[in-house]
């Protein structure tokens, strides 16, 4: 009589691997969420900036930012630097390419006099385009309570 086979089968061996795929989910999202938030983030300098109707964003051209705080200290890259440095910084960026625009972002409580200092460095230098950075009135409303 044939009743089948005696021997019994092993039943599959238990998965012992970690199921990456969530995990790369989730980063790949947290990517994303920096990848948008670092241009907001790209100036650690409280600046209140002028408010005016008709401000638009500049062109994508080549251009070197200047930030000026209420203190009347000059900065670039987030990096202070006095008026001869300034200057010099200035002269490097006119060598290497002459038609770069300076941006500059000047707080509203900064006097009028070192804001022509810094143009006047910047002209002195051979860089004869700049840019003043001003905010958006309806940015501004749209932003207020």
């Amino acid at each position: 009589m044939a009743f089948g086979r005696l021997e019994r089968t092993t039943a599959a061996a238990p998965m012992s691997d970690i199921n990456i795929t969530p995990l790369v989910d989730v980063m790949l999202v947290l990517v994303v969420i920096f990848i948008l938030t670092a241009p907001l983030l790209a100036s650690s300098i409280r600046l209140e900036l002028p408010r005016i109707e008709g401000a638009v964003p500049g062109a994508g051209q080549q251009a070197v930012t200047v930030v000026v705080d209420k203190l009347g200290q000059a900065f670039i890259h987030d990096e202070p630097l006095a008026q001869a440095a300034l200057a010099q910084r200035f002269i490097a960026i006119a060598a290497e390419h002459p038609d770069t625009e300076v941006q500059l972002r000047a707080d509203a409580a900064v006097p009028y006099g070192r804001v022509v200092a810094i143009m006047g460095a910047a002209h002195q230098a051979g860089l004869t385009r700049i840019g003043f950075v001003a905010e958006p009135v309806a940015a501004v409303a749209a932003v207020a309570p």
